[in-house]
């Protein structure tokens, strides 16, 4: 009883602390947290909102405005406002379904669908294993206007096209690794519709490194029906690797920033926070913002295993690009494990249940 009381001492402490145009955000957080994520599980909503924040933010694109168009708005809610639109492009495939279950919460709290869309994906995340714990900004207005088409990148763009619509938004190749990072706890649906659930790595329901230690494995197979359109081969039966994926992990522009997380998870949660800052305000004016970050859970502290290479693999199968963060010496392979698509919500897995996250 004693511990229930400080833990409620805790929680009012925790209220107030946060500024008072915040409080509604603390209704918000318990309603998602119980009705969207399950009682607070890294689950498929927390992987599919993690995705969505990427999705409605990157419609930006200051190029545009310098040719007299409309180049969107950024993080403004519009692929919720006008989703009839948005969810039609052919790059926002498959994420009509988290926007029309989120946007019921949105209206009960009578909350901007932009300010909505971040907050999700930033108490999603937290939820996971060594996850990490976004800023939120609270704030944005409700938009008119959707953004245009064609400036959410694809898994079967190049890196150059990849490096310059993202460039063009504001992030460096640095950066467009960093936010990549959230494909640690990703799969695809779309990309080979025969294994939907399939995820990019071994371990998927954990924020770690192993995505990018996998990335860089020789492919030897097609874990579906073969090769698709934004589909390389894998290093693992069970896995899917996309194209951009590959060529990014790769390239010298990007590869060095890579190779660097494969052993560091500390600067993977750090990078991952700065460049989401900068992703959840593309578009708006942050001094018109409240800063309520007060309110996002803070991480439970996980203990992650070793990044470890996969069963049956060896440094020979590391396709390392970087001199300068070379492929460290890793901890003994991964013993075997059973490899099955992936869940939807309310089942069980060993692995969890992930959805597809940024441009997959």
């Amino acid at each position: 009883m004693f511990s229930k009381t400080l833990l409620a001492i805790a929680a009012l402490a925790v209220t107030v602390a946060a500024a008072p145009k915040c409080c509604v955000w603390f209704d918000v957080l318990d309603d998602i947290q119980t009705n969207l994520f399950d009682g607070g599980e890294c689950g498929e909503e927390v992987h599919e909102s993690l995705r969505l924040t990427f999705h409605d933010a990157i419609g930006f694109s200051p190029a545009l405005f310098a040719e007299g168009k409309f180049g969107g708005n950024g993080a403004d809610g519009s692929i919720m406002s006008f989703a009839e639109i948005e969810t039609a492009f052919h790059a926002n495939g498959g994420i009509d379904d988290i926007v029309e279950t989120q946007r019921p919460f949105a209206l009960a709290h009578g909350v901007s669908f932009g300010d909505f869309i971040q907050f999700a994906g930033a108490v999603g995340v937290s939820n996971c294993a060594g996850g990490p714990r976004l800023q939120f900004l609270a704030g944005r207005n409700n938009v008119t206007q959707p953004s245009p088409d064609l400036l959410v990148p694809e898994p079967s763009d190049s890196t150059d096209t990849i490096l310059a619509r993202m460039g063009d938004a504001g992030f460096s190749p640095s950066e467009v690794v960093d936010l990549l990072i959230s494909h640690s706890v990703a799969a695809q649906d779309h990309v080979d519709p025969t294994i939907p659930g399939t995820p990019f790595d071994s371990t998927p329901s954990s924020f770690d490194s192993q995505f990018f230690i996998e990335t860089l494995l020789k492919g030897v197979l097609f874990p579906g029906n073969g090769s698709n359109v934004g589909e390389v081969l894998s290093p693992l039966a069970g896995e899917l690797r996309l194209f951009s994926d590959a060529e990014l992990a790769r390239d010298p522009r990007t590869a060095c920033e890579w190779q660097s997380f494969i052993t560091d998870h500390a600067s993977m949660v750090s990078k991952f926070e700065a460049v989401m800052s900068k992703l959840a305000v593309l578009g708006q004016d942050p001094s018109t913002l409240v800063d309520c970050s007060d309110v996002i859970p803070v991480p439970a502290n996980s203990q992650l295993p070793p990044p470890m290479l996969p069963a049956g693999k060896s440094l020979a199968d590391v396709e390392g690009a970087c001199a300068a963060t070379p492929s460290v010496l890793l901890p003994a392979p991964l013993p075997a494990l059973p490899r099955f698509p992936l869940p939807r919500s309310g089942t069980e897995s060993i692995h969890g249940v992930v959805r597809e996250v940024a441009w997959s």
